[in-house]
This record gives C-alpha cells, sequence and structure tokens, in this order.
C-alpha cells in the first residue's frame, strides 16, 4: 500500500468542494484519473468540478461520466468563489504548472493546490504534494487513495482507472508495471471492468482519417545510428488533409519503438502555435527523461517528452539525437 501523504487524506476529508484538473491534451491516463477520482469523491458527498482546458478526444468519449467535464473556466472560476474557504484543487498527472496550460497560473491561485502525479521529473509544484516516479500510472496511485479513504469503487470509476492503467503501461508493457499494478487490475475487474470491452474502445476505434494520417507518419519514417533511433514527424498539413487531430496521433510513436532493433523512438508533433512536442519511448536501459530535461521537459526513464520552438524540426532533430546517442552510450 502507499504511503499517502496525512495532510492530502485530511484535506480531502474536510473539504466540500473540490476542482479537478490535468495536463493538456490528455492521455488515458489523466483523463482515467481525473474521471475516477471524481466519481469517488461524489460517492463521498463532494461537489467535483472535473475541468479540462480543451473537450474530451473522440479516443476517449467512452469512457463513463465524461459528459460532466467542464472546458469553461469562468463556471470553474464562479464555483470556487461561491465555496469561500472550503474548496481544494487536485492536479493529476501533471508534471509542472506549464502542462497545466493557459488556466494553470489561476488554478493555482486556489489553496490548498494538491498535485498527485507519477511523473520523474515532477517539481512539487503544489502546496500538498504525492508525487511516486515508480508507480505504472496516477491511475493506480488514485486507487490506492480510494482504498485509504474507505470508498468503494463504483464501476463507472473502476472502468475510467483501469484505462488509466492500460493505457499508461501500454498494455501492461512497460518496466514500471509491477505485481501491485496487476492487483489494483485485478481488483478493478472485480469492480465490473470488462478488459475486453475496455480494450476494443481504445484499440479498435480508428476511423478513416486516421489510418490514413497513419500512413502518411509512417512514411517519415527515418532511423540512425545503425538503426538504433527511429524517428517519425506528424505536421499540421498531414493533419488537414486527413481530417484529423493531434489526438489521432495517440500510439503513433509506439509503431517505431516496435522495431525489433530500435533502443529509442522519437515523434516529432507540429501543434497549431508554432511549437514542436517531442514525445521519446526507450527500451531497456536508456533513460530518455535525463535527454528530454536537457530541453526543459521530463517525464520517465523509458518514456519521456518536451516541447520546443524557434526550431524546425531538422534542426531540432540535429540537436537531439548525438544527445540521444551518448545517452544510449552512457
Amino acid at each position: 500500500m502507499a504511503t499517502i501523504p496525512d495532510s492530502i487524506v485530511q484535506a480531502i476529508r474536510e473539504t466540500s468542494n473540490i476542482v479537478l484538473a490535468t495536463h493538456i491534451n490528455p492521455d488515458g491516463d489523466a483523463l482515467g484519473s481525473l474521471l475516477g477520482l471524481a466519481s469517488v469523491l461524489e460517492a463521498m458527498g463532494k461537489e467535483v468540478v472535473r475541468y479540462l482546458e480543451e473537450p474530451v478526444s473522440h479516443l476517449y468519449d467512452f469512457l463513463p461520466e465524461t459528459q460532466k467535464v467542464v472546458n469553461d473556466l469562468g463556471s470553474v472560476q464562479r464555483f470556487i468563489e461561491e465555496s469561500g474557504d472550503d474548496i481544494l484543487a487536485i492536479s493529476l498527472d501533471c508534471g509542472d504548472m506549464q502542462r497545466l496550460g493557459q488556466s494553470g497560473p489561476w488554478l493555482m491561485k486556489t489553496r490548498p493546490f494538491v498535485v498527485i502525479d507519477h511523473h520523474k521529473g515532477n517539481n512539487g509544484f503544489g502546496d500538498l504534494t504525492w508525487i511516486e516516479p515508480h508507480r505504472s500510472s496516477t491511475g493506480e496511485m488514485i486507487y490506492d487513495l480510494a482504498c485509504v479513504l474507505g470508498q468503494p469503487l463504483s464501476r463507472n470509476a473502476a472502468v475510467c482507472l483501469y484505462t488509466a492503467i492500460l493505457t499508461d503501461t501500454g498494455s501492461f508493457h512497460y518496466e514500471s508495471t509491477s505485481a501491485h499494478t496487476f492487483e489494483v487490475a485485478s481488483r478493478l475487474l472485480e469492480c465490473g471492468v470488462q478488459p475486453d470491452k475496455v480494450a476494443q474502445s481504445l484499440y479498435d476505434n480508428y476511423t478513416v482519417g486516421r489510418l490514413r494520417l497513419m500512413q502518411l507518419v509512417l512514411a517519415t519514417l527515418e532511423t540512425f545510428y545503425q538503426d538504433r533511433i527511429a524517428l517519425l514527424r506528424v505536421t499540421r498539413s498531414m493533419l488537414g488533409r486527413t481530417g484529423t487531430g493531434l489526438e489521432d496521433t495517440e500510439n503513433f510513436i509506439n509503431l517505431a519503438r516496435s522495431i525489433a532493433t530500435v533502443e529509442v523512438a522519437v515523434f516529432f508533433k507540429e501543434t497549431d502555435n508554432n511549437m514542436i512536442s517531442v514525445s521519446l519511448r526507450a527500451k531497456g536501459h536508456c533513460d530518455v527523461a535525463r535527454v528530454a530535461a536537457r530541453f526543459g521537459g521530463g517525464g520517465h526513464r523509458n518514456a519521456a517528452g518536451f516541447r520546443q520552438s524557434g526550431l524546425d524540426m531538422d534542426r531540432l532533430r540535429d540537436r537531439l539525437l548525438p544527445l540521444l546517442m551518448q545517452e544510449l552510450e552512457s
């Protein structure tokens, strides 16, 4: 069982109104953790606001209670103001304030501000923090929190947390998957999760546009250093041609990672603000989080990322590759 700070458990028990938030472009762990915790808190009688800066991606609209997600910051502000001192904000699966997006500075005015996360590079930016980098996912941590709070999980909450764990472990592929991870997954199945249904919703839901986008992305494949590093790219032009969004690129990096000789996979994504978002995935001993940190990013040893502006993809590639090779040889 996790060692959850008493201050966080006490704050949750003593507060009636809670705002939950997570990082921009939320993945399965971020969204599943947020929705799962919201269900737990509401079962305890709390008033909960599920805040996201953007609408829920169609990839995750199968998750229970996504319709309760709020995108309007103004309504969140009114909720906080009406709550007076009886308010708590919780950030989930978010490594730093910047990842909360444009609303981050405003959200952090809420006190106390709690951070629950499993990213190695988390700088502990909240008032109360619970950060465990060895964990498979934030969803696994939320399950333990529910146990400490003495709150049984509904089927809806269990589906959300199972989705969080499944996606952030790469379907139990990654080294952060522990015996406890499988134990939690087993308990979630006992709560009514049907693993085949979740897997079908996650992995058998491609649109024609997404497949065409995959075709374009695969055509950008480059390999380096005796095929030990593989790089893929997606541009705004590709998204426009296929009628897709950046959310449709989720898991594309694993296509590069799946090459037998590849030890590090890199995925460059051109965002709508002239920024390049870079995802890194590694096998074995390579610590891509250390490389990401050189560019102001972070993450885990085998899964990390960063964002960069002011460079085109070729120039950024030429800066990144020597650092990756150095890390591979260290």
